[in-house]
This record gives structure tokens, C-alpha cells and sequence, in this order.
């Protein structure tokens, strides 16, 4: 059945002309909003592995991490090629000469094709920038911002430590740079209703972004998050529910932006609430499902 949204899958195969996969890593840094610049709390729904896969506490280095990462994806999709993906934390936070030998560290390895930079809009300057802007002479580059809501009420109550303003200028000095934009969203922040997500949607769709991860805001253990929802002040947001939002969110985004991601992967130790967010393939069924039953598609509702 053919999806009817632009897959990340899909783009990176028309790129490259065989399957490509996404390897996450750990290069050890850490967040403006963990070690005290904005904060030591960090989000309210991120715990202190910040998304992690603890490789680098574990001591693997980025050259033994992306080894590692080939082989098992390799063995499961039969991937030929691979994106290094700079998930855990910030990942320009750091001098730039620092952050240099990390990408390129990465980018020796045989086989991998690009850089996926997982970031905030408050950790990008111009020597960051500029550094990017020389890796994607060569490779594919995307940066990921953290933007998770258009509603400035929003990212105050989560802690984020941004606003949208903030967000939009860091898109508009990456633009223009031969750097690939996407935005990560969540559907479910607290306090939220439909139209406010929906308008997050609207506002990404008008910025000239490349791609967007949609998540689920999942419950984790040791989060602020966790404490709100034990005491009965957060409600999970149901499979059926967030499917419905997804489908309407898509509609509103250009048909060209490439959709990387329409659910999260939370590690199951961690995971408090909902139990449904561990299957994700099950939701993305669900997601598909729905589309068809609408007739409709990404783009429907996007207007230039």
C-alpha cells in the first residue's frame, strides 16, 4: 500500500538508490538546559539520559558505535548506506573544534553517507553553522531542532528555556546553507487542545522547513512529567486519538517536507504511560488506516 506522506525511507532512497539507515549516537555532550545555563532540570518530560542510548558512558567511541550500528542494521533491513545520527543531548553544544572531530570521526567510517545533527535552536551560531555548511558540500546534512510546540505558553510550562521566536531564527540562519531543516514536534504536551497543535503544524509549514519528526509525549520515569501524571494532573493521550491528530497535522504540512518520524520509541525500563506507545508498528498501521478512511493526505490542507 503506498503511504500518503512523503516518508523518510522513501526520500533517502531516491537520494542514494538503496536502503539507507539512520544510526543513533551518544558523543557525550550534554544540554544548555541540563548543566545549569538555563536550567538543571532539563524538559519536563526528558529524564537525565535525555534520549541516550548510554553508548559513551558505556565508553564506545563514535567510530565503534556507528561499527556496531552497521552490522545490526545491515542484518535487520539490509541497509548499504547509513546516516550518522548525533541524537543524545545537544549535539553543537560544544566548541566547534570539538564538534568537528566528532563529525568527522563519523563521517571516515565506510559507508556512512551523512550527518543528522540533533540540536536546539539556542545551540546554533555561526561557526557552527559554517561548519555544517562545508560537511554538506560533500554529504548529506540535515540539522534537527528541538521546537516541540508553536504556543510560547507551551514551551514555558515544559521548561524547554526557547520560545518561537527563538526557533524561527535559528531556521533563518540555517537556511540557504545547503543544510536540511526538520523540526521535532510533540502531540499531547499538557494543557494543549487540537487547534493548538494543529497550529504548530501551520507554523512549521510556512517556514520553509525541510523535514519534521512528530512524537508522542510519553511518560517517563524520573521526569517532572511522571510526577504530574501520578498525581493525576496529565492524561495520556489514547492510540486511537493521537492517530486522528497525526492525520490531521499531515494535512496542513507541504507534500514535499519529508515526514522522518510519526510516533517515538521509548526505552520500555523507562517507559511509565502509555503502555500502546511500545507498539509502534501497530500505530503507524493505525495512522495509515486512518488516511484511507479520510481520503486524504499530506498536503491536503497546506496553503503556500
Amino acid at each position: 500500500m503506498q503511504k500518503r506522506y512523503r516518508d523518510l525511507n522513501s526520500y533517502l532512497r531516491g537520494l542514494f538508490g538503496c536502503r539507507v539507515q539512520k544510526i543513533s549516537l551518544d558523543a557525550g555532550l550534554t544540554c544548555p538546559n541540563r548543566d545549569g545555563t538555563h536550567s538543571a532540570q532539563g524538559c519536563i518530560y526528558c529524564n537525565s539520559r535525555g534520549s541516550g542510548t548510554g553508548a559513551f558512558r558505556r565508553g564506545l567511541t563514535i567510530t565503534e558505535q556507528l561499527v556496531k550500528g552497521k552490522a545490526a542494521m545491515a542484518g535487520r533491513y539490509k541497509a548499504k548506506k547509513f546516516i550518522a545520527y548525533f541524537q543524545s543531548y545537544s549535539n553543537t553544544y560544544a566548541p566547534v573544534n570539538t564538534l568537528r572531530g566528532l563529525y568527522r570521526e563519523a563521517l571516515a567510517v565506510e559507508g556512512v553517507v551523512g550527518l543528522s545533527v540533533g540540536t536546539r535552536p539556542d545551540c546554533v551560531d555561526e561557526p557552527v553553522l559554517d561548519l555544517l555548511e562545508e560537511v554538506s558540500r560533500t554529504h548529506l546534512v540535515w540539522i534537527e531542532y528541538g521546537l516541540q510546540s508553536a504556543k510560547d505558553e507551551t514551551l514555558a510550562l515544559i521548561n524547554r528555556g526557547h520560545d518561537l521566536d527563538c526557533f524561527k531564527n535559528a531556521v533563518a540562519a540555517t537556511r540557504n546553507r545547503g543544510i536540511k531543516i526538520c523540526a521535532h514536534v510533540i502531540l499531547g504536551l499538557p494543557r494543549e487542545t487540537k487547534a493548538d497543535m494543529l497550529e504548530t503544524a501551520r507554523v512549521i509549514a510556512g517556514l520553509g522547513i525541510d523535514g519534521v519528526k512528530v512524537h508522542l509525549l510519553y511518560v517517563v520515569k524520573g521526569t517532572r512529567l511522571e510526577e504530574l501524571y501520578r498525581q493525576g494532573e496529565y492524561r495520556c493521550l489514547e492510540q486511537d486519538e493521537y492517530a486522528k491528530l497525526v492525520c490531521e497535522f499531515l494535512e496542513y504540512l507541504p507534500e514535499d517536507m519529508v515526514i522522518q518520524r510519526l510516533t517515538g520509541d521509548p526505552h520500555p525500563e523507562e517507559l511509565v504511560a502509555p503502555r500502546w506507545s511500545l507498539k509502534k508498528n501497530e500505530t503507524l498501521a493505525l495512522i495509515q488506516a486512518e488516511l484511507e478512511t479520510r481520503n486524504t493526505r499530506q498536503g491536503r490542507l497546506f496553503r503556500g
